[in-house]
């Protein structure tokens, strides 16, 4: 085997292993920027609509779609240029977070429709209440 072709190998292989840091990195990043489980549980609003906009804003994803579409890039280039001896786990990753995110969106979106709706209901309520009041007093 000339020289060449062992440089050749060598840098290939640093490769490879730089590209799998790169897209566990941003997995990882990805992972990091997702609110927890006691941002989205636990609250001190004193009435629903508090409680809404506080899940409302527990829910943002900051920049985690960000750090999974490079994990994804990397992990893409990696996979065409078989790069990886073993990537069932990046692949796995990938795919648990992008399910997570897609749930957590639409659970943003949800408590953004109630956030809109509740207030409305509460003097929806309040109106039929009073028009009872004033109809009772006839």
């Amino acid at each position: 085997m000339s020289q060449a072709t062992f440089d050749d190998d060598e840098l290939f292989g640093e490769a490879a292993a730089e590209t799998r840091e790169d897209v566990e990195q941003h997995l990882s990043a990805a992972r990091e920027a997702l609110p927890t489980a006691d941002d989205i549980w636990e609250t001190d609003a004193d009435n629903v609509l508090g409680v809404l906009n506080g899940l409302k804003s527990a829910l943002d994803v900051g920049e985690a779609p960000e750090h999974l579409r490079q994990a994804k890039k990397w992990y893409t280039l990696g996979e065409r240029a078989d790069a990886f001896e073993d990537a069932e786990d990046l692949e796995a990753d990938i795919e648990a977070i992008e399910e997570l995110l897609e749930t957590i969106e639409a659970a943003h979106d949800d408590v953004g429709e109630l956030t809109g709706t509740v207030p409305q209901l509460r003097g929806s309520l309040q109106d039929a209440h009073d028009d009872a009041g004033d109809d009772s007093d006839d």
